[in-house]
Order: structure tokens, then sequence, then C-alpha cells
């Protein structure tokens, strides 16, 4: 079962396929295009994914694997 932790991983993994950008929009697009069953089996996450995949975000940044939101368009995610 997927857990929020997970989402961090799908998150680099989107932004990868989209040429290391893409709107949130997008990255929650593919997220349940790709993940759609997992999400369904995972329990409170279903309901609090994309909540959770912006935790995710701030952890990325955190570790310096996102660039820092000043630093991307507003509704931007960038890897570095």
């Amino acid at each position: 079962m997927a857990d929020k932790y997970d989402l961090r991983d799908w998150l680099v993994e989107a932004l990868r396929a989209n040429g290391k950008s893409a709107r949130i929009v997008d990255v929650c697009k593919y997220i349940w295009d790709k993940y759609e069953d997992e999400l369904r089996a995972s329990g409170n996450l279903f309901y609090t994914w994309q909540y959770d995949v912006r935790w995710a975000a701030t952890e990325l940044r955190k570790t310096g694997i996102m660039k820092a939101a000043n630093m991307s368009p507003q509704g931007v995610w960038e890897l570095i």
C-alpha cells in the first residue's frame, strides 16, 4: 500500500518525465494517470494525496532535489 513517502519518488518521476519542470496540475495528472490504483488502495492517502504531494515538494526542496519555490515560476515545480 502506498504512503505519503512514495509521493516523493512519484513527484521526481513526474518532473523527469516532463523535462525536469512541470505545472503542479500536470504533476498531479501524471501521478493520477500512473498511480491511480495505488492511490485508491492507500486508505486515507486517497483523500489527502494532492495535499501530501505538496508536502513531498517541500521535502524535496529541503534536500536540494527541487528548486526553491521563489526560484521557479508561480505554479511550476522544477528539479535542480
